[in-house]
């Protein structure tokens, strides 16, 4: 019995210790992220450190890490957000050289996957990336012209996609910047009296961006400008279009005024352009003071805060065609460029007789050009058949040829004349060895002659 007694009291002893032990030594808890990470695709741990490394402002080491995942892993299912992530990757940690890097991103990214959904939004980024980059009126505007076309390309392949409306209102603040440029080198020769070029630059500007803030100034200066070229009939088509699509325009009264002076008809407003103007006007937009001008001054990027917020922005692309002095044949200058209605300028050296043929736009060479066209109401579509505001026509190759001649052309008639009779004589005088070498030379010298001729005349009319 003693026995018993000390081995029940050792199997205590024992038991109490073990208790003890395990109260005092508890089991570690079990890591399950770890266990989970072990069982995790390799592309997917790639792709979320270099996510998390992004996001925590480690760009390059991000990029790496999804770079790897790229070349690595060909076939993964996360190949198409690494390439979004790349491009977005330097998109957020800006710069010029960057931003380059990003649109270069965005764009393989809409190449290689056109059909995801995330095209739409590479698309936009393209778009913005230009933005961003688009510097102020009076400089480079290569960025503004790249994020109006991508804009507009965006608009045109995703109308319906949520960040449409984003999309149209930058486009109308692009197209505001680049029809102010247009706008400062026109106003700089309407001041300084040279009206062709100023028209030259405004005829553009009025068709392609209605919805400029300024587009009826730049028609009143359009106006101003034929009416001092004696062409009173170009000058009140740009009247009527201030009273007929910008009704409520500072200008109005005076354009309805000079339409009466022409024994013009006065149009009446288009309702669609009166409440465009009338949504314009009420839309909230910050006060233009001093501070705003000089934190304006401080930032390089544009202003755009008298951008249109309502109504449809241009949809065509644009071209080096307008806007500029295309010459023609019989010393015509053709404005506008193009498949676009244009008037002709015969160009008339003071002194010399008026051109006979078709009615020109003066009879100096400081007249104004013509105008290619009347716009329609901003904020509409382009109606078909739109009324153009009466303009010359050119006139048929026989009529460049006597009619609208000028020196030059008389200077280039004389010396195809003069090659034509030297040709002749050579051709009658073949048998003579000699009467042909001296036939040759003069020919040559005739031939230099006319081609002096040629230069002294451009010399003295460049145009």
């Amino acid at each position: 019995m003693r026995r018993i007694a000390l081995f029940l009291c050792a199997l205590t002893l024992v038991t109490a210790s073990q208790c003890t032990a395990q109260i005092l030594h508890k089991k570690k808890p079990v890591d399950k992220s770890t266990e989970a990470s072990n069982t995790v695709e390799p592309d997917k741990q790639l792709y979320d450190k270099a996510m998390n490394d992004i996001k925590h402002g480690r760009h390059e080491v991000g990029r790496l890490g999804l770079q790897t995942l790229i070349n690595t892993y060909p076939d993964s299912e996360y190949l198409a957000k690494a390439k979004l992530a790349i491009a977005d990757s330097y998109f957020k940690e800006g710069g010029s050289s960057n931003i380059t890097l990003a649109i270069n991103g965005y764009k393989d990214f809409i190449v290689f996957f056109p059909f995801l959904p995330e095209a739409a939004y590479a698309q936009m980024q393209v778009a913005m990336a230009n933005y961003s980059e688009m510097a102020k009126p009076d400089r480079d505007t290569s960025h503004a012209k790249a994020a109006e076309e991508e804009f507009q390309t965006f608009l045109l392949k995703y109308p319906k996609d949520p960040l449409a409306p984003q999309a149209e209102q930058k486009l109308r603040e692009v197209q505001e910047v680049l029809a102010e440029g247009q706008f400062r080198v026109a106003y700089y020769y309407y001041i300084k009296g040279d009206r062709r070029a100023s028209a030259g630059r405004l005829i553009p500007l009025v068709k392609r961006y209605p919805l400029y803030s300024k587009s009826d100034t730049a028609l009143w200066m359009l106006g101003d400008i034929f009416e001092k070229s004696e062409r009173k009939d170009l000058a009140g088509s740009y009247y009527a279009q201030i009273v007929k699509n910008y009704p409520l325009s500072t200008h109005d009264a005076d354009a309805k005024a000079k339409l009466k002076d022409f024994g013009m008809p006065v149009p009446q407003p288009d309702p669609k352009a009166l409440a465009w103007m009338t949504a314009e006007q009420n839309a909230p937009r910050p006060k233009e003071n001093l501070l705003h001008r000089g934190k304006e001054m401080m930032h390089s990027s544009p202003d755009v805060h008298t951008a249109a917020v309502n109504g449809l922005p241009n949809m065509d692309p644009d071209t080096d065609e307008g806007g500029g002095d295309i010459l023609k044949g019989g010393n015509h200058t053709d404005l506008g460029g193009g498949s676009r209605t244009a008037a002709v300028v015969d160009v008339v050296k003071p002194g010399d007789p008026t051109p006979s043929g078709p009615p020109t736009s003066g009879t100096s060479e400081d007249s104004a050009p013509s105008a290619t066209g009347a716009t329609d109401p901003p904020g509409t579509t382009p109606a078909a058949g739109a009324s153009d505001p009466p303009a010359t026509t050119a006139a048929t190759g026989a009529t460049d040829a006597t009619a609208g001649s000028t020196p030059a052309a008389a200077a280039d008639a004389d010396a195809s004349s003069t090659t034509k009779d030297s040709s002749t004589a050579t051709d009658g005088s073949k048998a003579d060895n000699t009467q042909t070498t001296s036939t040759d030379s003069t020919q040559n010298q005739n031939q230099k002659e006319s081609t002096s001729k040629k230069k002294g005349i451009k010399k003295l009319l460049p145009w």
